[in-house]
């Protein structure tokens, strides 16, 4: 995955995806009725059929956020990749908001309430226990975001500072490990956090790249220092549930090599993308 230049803090995320909005021919995937009247997707496993089920965290811009104009009622990168997913499988998309715990923890898939969790979600070991992902489809990074006034310059400025980050992530894990005799606090999602750093509850936020860019808007704040951390996104699905992963997967490289994952990025990615969303965020 190439990264697109955004800013100078924006080396943050490139890409190692595979999909296809094209669509597969049918009974490639299990997609569409093979002539047969078989259902599309009736050999996936699918909480619903005929739809596939997706468990997001949102708002989390740019990867997923709310909007009344679109089909799902969603919107954003991982919205996007999702929606290609579905179309190339012959299914209709309905997404959840649901809290990124419950997802990243395997709760909600387990539990039958959704048949993909397409949430910024990092690949872990620890997550890979409790939950099967597809291949990559985004490499990101970690950076650190302060008020422009602020004196905090790097990590090593943290110690003795209240510093915001969302529970249960990978980013959240890095502070502890790394942000030495900082406070953490922990909040349920980035809105959260942004309304505690803008109202001084925090001194600095630790999360995603492409996130805390969107933060920069308007010149209140500014990210100070990125980590690269060898994140990569997956897609999650429950670990017994090897026919949809397998087709995920195929997906996922059918729009890889279609271009149409290249669209995608700079729709979202490219610098005029990130300042729009940024400008768009401030408002």
């Amino acid at each position: 995955m190439n990264i697109r230049s955004i800013s100078a803090a924006a080396a943050a995320a490139g890409l190692v995806l595979a999909l296809s909005a094209c669509g597969s021919d049918d009974g490639d995937t299990g997609a569409g009725d093979g002539g047969d009247g078989t259902a599309a997707g009736s050999d996936l496993d699918l909480v619903s059929d005929g739809t596939l089920t997706v468990c997001s965290d949102v708002p989390y811009p740019p990867f997923e956020d709310f909007d009344e104009s679109s089909p799902s009622g969603f919107t954003g990168f991982d919205i996007d990749i999702v929606q290609a997913v579905a179309d190339g499988l012959g299914l209709e998309l309905a997404v959840k908001d649901s809290s990124f715990d419950g997802l990243q923890s395997g709760l909600a898939l387990n539990a039958g309430e959704c048949d993909i969790a397409a949430s910024a979600m990092t690949i872990t070991e620890e997550r890979q226990e409790n939950l099967a992902f597809s291949d990559g489809y985004y490499d990101s990074k970690q950076s650190l975001l302060v008020p422009t006034d602020s004196d905090i310059a790097s990590i090593e400025d943290l110690e003795g500072m209240r510093v915001g980050v969302q529970q249960g992530t990978t980013g959240e894990a890095y502070t502890n490990e790394n942000a030495s005799g900082a406070e953490v606090i922990s909040f349920p999602s980035d809105a959260e956090m942004f309304q505690a750093i803008q109202a001084g509850q925090v001194d600095a936020l630790l999360q995603d790249l492409p996130v805390n860019l969107v933060h920069t808007a308007g010149g209140d704040f500014e990210i100070v220092e990125e980590f690269s951390t060898e994140e990569t996104y997956g897609l999650a699905m429950k670990k017994d549930n090897t026919a949809l992963v397998e087709a995920v997967n195929e997906q996922l490289t059918e729009l890889r090599d279609s271009g149409e994952y290249d669209e995608l990025y700079d729709q979202y990615f490219s610098e005029d993308a990130v300042d729009d969303a940024a400008q768009t965020t401030d408002a």
